[in-house]
């Protein structure tokens, strides 16, 4: 479970992700996180997504203890594959029907301990972001054999 008043949740999209962003950054304000935005600030389709994803991983990679992401992008693999680059970042992807699919978002944060979620935006629908919101923030990592393996990345 990540404490709001320990952390920021830093936000990065494309132009394919922009629309969920924006309404995650809206549900996550009116719970009263701390959000970082890193854009992108509106819907250009020819921006580039390591443009917006990077900087938010080397923040996260700089401070873990304080900062954790959600990114976006039309299938969230290109955004997690950038992510992933940078030293204590884990970025997990999330697509699908939330109750078909929840498991994934468990098993990122019990065994994994995942600090970045990145959803894919074609398909998630957006009925379903504060549910995978809540669910993931909530999920708290089990620690034990789990942080062996982490500390072996």
């Amino acid at each position: 479970m990540f404490n709001k008043e320990k952390i920021t949740i830093n936000l990065a999209t494309d132009h394919a992700g922009f629309s969920h962003k924006e309404k995650v950054r809206k549900i996550l304000e009116e719970k009263n996180f701390k959000v970082y935005d890193f854009g992108a600030f509106e819907n250009n389709p020819d921006d580039d997504y390591p443009d917006f994803i990077s900087p938010l991983a080397s923040k996260i990679s700089e401070n873990s203890e304080e900062n954790i992401g959600i990114i976006f992008g039309g299938s969230g693999q290109g955004e997690a594959m950038c992510a992933n680059r940078f030293k204590n970042v884990r970025a997990v992807i999330f697509y699908g029907n939330f109750e078909e699919k929840k498991e994934i978002l468990e098993l990122s944060r019990k065994h994994n301990n995942a600090n970045i979620l990145s959803i894919g935006a074609r398909f998630v629908a957006e009925g379903d972001l504060e549910k995978i919101l809540n669910f993931w923030l909530e999920t708290k990592f089990e620690g034990g054999r789990h942080l062996r393996r982490i500390e072996k990345f």
